[in-house]
């Protein structure tokens, strides 16, 4: 493969303490910026990356571009998202703010099952177009990698659709963003099943096994809370995914803690994603586990609900991630850089571990060990920002400073 040279950046933020650290126990100077600097690639690693000064011999006469005044990062990672959706539910956040609980905006047509009935009426070629607008926004913060889970169809049918759907957008991005389709069928129960569990037997294994057979499923998820999906449904998906050799995540803990961080862990989930109630043992299950712990803090923010208890997770040693959750009715805000910018100084992170949590371990929690740092070895997957100081990038609160 033939070499490039990307030269005389500002700053590049190669998080290779970090990835020594495992995403863990991460300190300000885990960040490793180097000064001046330039990185040597080809399309499939890294070669070298360092002060510009000290490029080696061998190197100078690679083709170079000149990046003064800007700097380079490993690539955002938006791990956790529900963006393929018909419909609005943007009545449901004035109403909440006029303080309708929950059942209220049900009550009046909205929640969930309001967004499963505009996804039903919604054609394949509707969903696949309103998913590319939205991918082409999200890419365009600098977002190269991004979780797209099904779960809106909520019948056998059009959650089948809905990960061709993916699959598609897959297709449509391959070279220019990298697209995760997890299957999320198991997000709500539809009124016309008698329980969790018969929905679980009669569509979301049975279609897992029918889209497996196609090799386009890269992760199971499954909502396991209270009032959605139990221990007993849970455990006997994960069952199937592990026989079909799929991996699996979670979301847990969101409501009360149930004990669906220890059960992820348990299943060696690759993450396990809320946790606003996760208690002790769950911290301390995940701390000595590889499950990454993905915190969505712009949920609590459109929600207004309190926030995950970040320090406690951070102390604890956990790989935490940050992720959008941008979905249709509980989070509708695409910009994780965003989300992350606002959510750390209630989380009290340092930098490290604001920009660990949407790079390298977001691309852990997606089972993508081989990018998330600017190291040698892995894929030259990054982002560069028109700045000479990448505190200028979540100190400019929703300027949109990337260039590619």
């Amino acid at each position: 493969m033939s070499l490039k040279a990307f030269r005389n950046f500002s700053q590049i933020v190669t998080l290779s303490k970090a990835h020594q650290k495992d995403g863990r126990n991460l300190s300000p100077e885990d960040l490793s910026v180097i000064e001046n600097a330039s990185i040597v690639f080809d399309s499939d690693e890294i070669v070298w990356v360092g002060k510009d000064k000290e490029m080696p011999g061998e190197f100078l006469s690679v083709p170079a571009e000149s990046f003064e005044g800007k700097s380079l990062l490993p690539e955002l990672v938006d791990s956790h998202t529900h963006l393929v959706f018909g419909g609005d539910r943007s009545s449901e956040y004035s109403m909440r703010l006029n303080g309708a609980d929950y059942q209220e905006i049900a009550n009046a047509g909205g929640g969930i099952l309001s967004t499963m009935n505009a996804t039903n009426l919604a054609s394949s070629e509707e969903l696949f177009e309103l998913g590319v607008k939205r991918i082409e926004q999200i890419y365009s913060y600098g977002v190269g990698t991004i979780e797209i889970k099904s779960g809106y169809g909520l019948n056998y049918e059009k959650e089948k659709e809905c990960s061709l759907i993916i699959d598609r957008l897959k297709e449509h991005f391959k070279g220019q963003v990298q697209i995760i389709n997890t299957f999320m069928a198991a997000h709500a129960v539809p009124k016309d099943f008698s329980s969790s569990n018969d929905y679980v037997n009669q569509v979301v294994i049975p279609l897992l096994k029918e889209l497996s057979e196609i090799g386009i499923i890269d992760a199971v998820d499954i909502f396991h809370e209270a009032g959605y999906f139990d221990e007993i449904d849970t455990q006997q998906l994960f069952d199937v995914a592990s026989f079909l050799n799929i991996p699996v995540k979670s979301h847990a803990d969101e409501f009360k803690d149930n004990k669906g961080a220890i059960l992820a862990v348990k299943n060696n989930a690759l993450s396990t994603d809320h946790l606003l109630c996760t208690e002790a043992d769950g911290i301390d299950a995940l701390a000595n586990s590889n499950t990454v712990a993905t915190l969505l803090p712009g949920t609590g923010f459109f929600l207004g609900k309190p926030q995950a208890d970040a320090q406690a997770f951070f102390s604890a040693g956990v790989k935490v991630a940050i992720a959008s959750d941008y979905n249709p009715g509980s989070c509708h805000c695409d910009n994780v850089l965003l989300v992350a910018s606002l959510a750390a100084p209630t989380y009290k992170m340092n930098i490290a571990q604001l920009w660990s949590a949407i790079t390298l371990n977001a691309a852990h929690a997606l089972n993508l060990k081989s990018q998330g740092a600017l190291i040698p070895g892995l894929k030259p997957r990054f982002t560069i920002f028109d700045v000479d100081n990448i505190d200028k990038i979540t100190y400019h609160w929703g300027a949109n400073l990337c260039i590619r």
